[in-house]
């Protein structure tokens, strides 16, 4: 059934989208941390739809939440007033440390990143963006257009104008031998030298932590040294949490709070996780940029009542059983567990990560040259054990990305750990 299905799959969706697995894999459901196939194998789930699951899979008060709203209206547009929108943007804006915060819904990240470039040129005037190298920000053409990542961007033409910056990977580049300290200032001195050849960009975007990238980042306080760079010539600073936020780091429940030394963001954006796979992306900005549009502006399917229900529900469950000090906890164990089989696997050269937020980079034994035919034998491998984990990396490295549900418990990520030890000892 599931070689029919891949075949009518081939036979009708584009070639460019990407399967994970030579046999691929077809999830029929979800409990918890585990999914199931259509042949019925159960599998811990280390990568939840792509940072998406961030709650669990089948959260009994999410599908309550999402059935009795369904049952009584699941769409009405933005042309609306609509009770549950108003009650989680007045949840967000209080917990996004942003002052007088006004937030917008969009149906996926890629569509809040638009916005925010949108907003951000609108209200500086200017169509350059300041971008991370390595960076990863969607699939759409101004998302593309500012992507840092080879792999993921297909088009050199683009609305905007973007000026590729240093410091989003620490262990790769021409700064990687510095300290800390010398980083951070070698990456500042390279954005002055940078802004004094072009006109005054509109923002800079960043993630706090790479994603498709390869879960790497800069040392704590990067982007509050930018901050005050940019603060000085106007420039905003957009924090991309598609990935990040709502505490999966552990430290901090927004990524952009450990570069907070300098205040937050003018702009944030998320998606992913909120929604517990429900299509939730937004912006939170200060009032006088979210308002700065001087012509009408709708969103059809952002914000419908079903899914603002579901991220209701599951912001509410993951703030009462303080699943950011759990992802901290068992994360920390996790990254320590792994650190240790990686110093007998020759192919690991580093377990990065905060909280359940997890990368192992791989790469051919003696030299720092990605090894991507390593990393597709570990998925295989961990499939074949019980286990689902993701992929990526930039910047010619190869990285697994682990990222559970952030209910993990201690007894899963040992579970889980044990399996990945014996895929990475399979290489």
């Amino acid at each position: 059934m599931t070689r029919d299905l891949f075949g009518r799959h081939r036979a009708v969706l584009p070639d460019w989208l990407a399967l994970y697995y030579e046999d691929p894999l077809e999830i029929t459901h979800g409990e918890g941390r585990h999914v199931w196939d259509a042949a019925g194998n159960k599998y811990l789930d280390f990568f939840g739809g792509i940072l998406t699951t961030m709650t669990a899979h089948a959260l009994p008060e999410v599908t309550k939440a999402v059935s009795e709203q369904a049952g009584r209206i699941i769409h009405s547009s933005t042309l609306y007033l609509n009770r549950p929108m108003v009650e989680l943007a007045e949840r967000v804006a209080q917990l996004s440390g942003i002052p007088d915060a006004r937030v917008f819904f969009t149906t996926s990240g890629t569509e809040a990143n638009d916005t925010a470039l949108l907003l951000a040129t609108a209200h500086r005037r200017s169509n350059s963006i300041l971008a991370m190298r390595n960076s990863y920000h969607g699939r759409s053409f101004s998302a593309v257009g500012i992507t840092g990542n080879r792999g993921w961007s297909p088009t050199s033409l683009s609305p905007l104008q973007t000026l590729y910056v240093h410091g989003g990977v620490r262990t790769r580049g021409p700064y990687a031998h510095l300290d800390d300290r010398e980083f951070i200032d070698a990456c500042v001195d390279d954005l002055v030298d940078l802004l004094g050849h072009t006109r005054a960009p509109a923002a800079l975007i960043a993630e706090p932590v790479q994603g498709v990238g390869g879960f790497t980042s800069p040392p704590d306080g990067l982007y509050a040294a930018f901050r005050e760079v940019l603060r000085e010539r106007g420039i905003l600073w957009i924090a991309d949490e598609v990935q990040t936020g709502w505490g999966r780091t552990g430290e901090h429940f927004w990524g952009w709070q450990a570069h907070g030394r300098s205040g937050p963001p003018d702009i944030v954006t998320f998606a992913k996780g909120i929604g517990n796979g429900m299509s939730i992306g937004g912006v939170i900005a200060r009032a006088e940029i979210m308002n700065c549009l001087d012509a009408n502006s709708i969103s059809t399917f952002g914000g419908t009542q079903v899914t603002m229900a579901a991220g209701l529900a599951n912001l509410t469950y993951l703030l009462e059983h303080d699943l950011q000090g759990n992802a901290r906890r068992v994360g920390g164990l996790l990254i320590e567990r792994l650190r240790a089989v990686a110093a007998q696997v020759p192919h690991v050269t580093e377990v990065r990560g905060r909280g359940l937020m997890i990368g192992v980079e791989l790469a051919r034994p003696g030299t720092d040259e990605a090894a991507p035919e390593a990393a597709s034998t570990v998925l295989e491998e961990a499939r074949a054990g019980g286990l689902l984990i993701g992929k990526g990396g930039g910047h010619s490295t190869s990285v697994l990305r682990i990222a559970p549900p952030m209910s993990l418990t201690v007894a899963e990520a040992e579970e889980g750990a044990a399996i990945l030890e014996r895929a990475l000892r399979s290489i």
